[in-house]
């Protein structure tokens, strides 16, 4: 543990929504404690994050912080549901090497007046790189959902293509959800786009469901399910989607 770690406030940016009051009863650390992956060129490597009530104290802190390279032409995939702890947070920092992608999927599902939140830092160093992000958020209660995704193009990374996608629906009055998009480009030959929306459950597609017979809790989760299902596209393995979805939508169905 380095003497310069201190636990973050609101002042800092990428702790502007989070619930830092929670982490008082944290060790530094715990705090500090970051994985360093190093993916190599050429090579494939896919993580998967899940912070539920199973592995997290719902009335604690899990945070699941990241340091990735990604080699030459090499791609990494992360794809997470956050649904446990009083604040869940997954903190990843990348950098990408010539022709390298970067995919994430995420959700983020809770209730009561939890914070649950992806945190992305992209630094595209090279030319030919592409990354895309895709977050899904679902809250009820006074549940906060946050997406703060910066991404750094520096002026050799010419080719630089990046995406990210926020949706947030809000199932009460007292729930929010927060996207903080940032793009510092300092190329001119690339494309990079990002895109927010909040929004309600639909109700005509809840009445269309009722007048066909499904009741108003599965009629929710079909809506719930396509929704959040947008994160999960690009994993191509069938039953770890099932499992981040049934983990989603049991939280869901565990508290409304």
């Amino acid at each position: 543990m380095t003497q310069d770690v201190a636990f973050p406030t609101r002042k800092d940016e990428a702790w502007r929504y989070s619930d830092t009051d929670a982490l008082a009863g944290m060790d530094l650390g715990a705090f500090d404690r970051w994985q360093d992956i190093e993916v190599p060129a050429g090579e494939t490597v896919r993580e998967t994050l899940v912070i539920s009530d199973e592995n997290s104290d719902p009335d604690g802190v899990e945070l699941r912080r990241l340091r990735v390279k990604i080699g030459k032409g090499a791609r990494f995939e992360l794809f997470g549901v956050i649904a446990g702890a009083q604040l869940g947070r997954v903190e990843v920092v990348l950098t990408l090497a010539e022709g390298a992608h970067f995919e994430m999927g995420g959700i983020t599902v809770g209730g009561r007046s939890t914070v649950r939140e992806f945190v992305t830092r992209v630094a595209h160093e090279e030319p030919n790189a592409t990354s895309n992000q895709i977050v899904r958020s679902v809250h009820w209660g006074k549940g906060t959902g946050n997406f703060l995704g910066r991404i750094d193009v520096v002026r050799d990374a010419q080719k630089t293509d990046a995406a990210q996608s926020f949706k947030g629906l809000l199932l009460e009055k007292g729930a929010s959800v927060n996207a903080v998009p940032q793009l510092e480009i300092f190329a001119d030959d690339v494309k990079c786009e990002h895109g927010a929306s909040v929004g309600q459950m639909d109700e005509n597609a809840r009445f269309y469901m009722a007048a066909r017979g499904l009741s108003p809790e599965a009629s929710r989760r079909l809506l719930v399910q396509a929704f959040i299902g947008d994160a999960l596209v690009e994993l191509d393995d069938e039953a770890e989607q099932e499992r981040l979805l049934r983990i989603a939508l049991d939280k869901l169905d565990k508290h409304l």
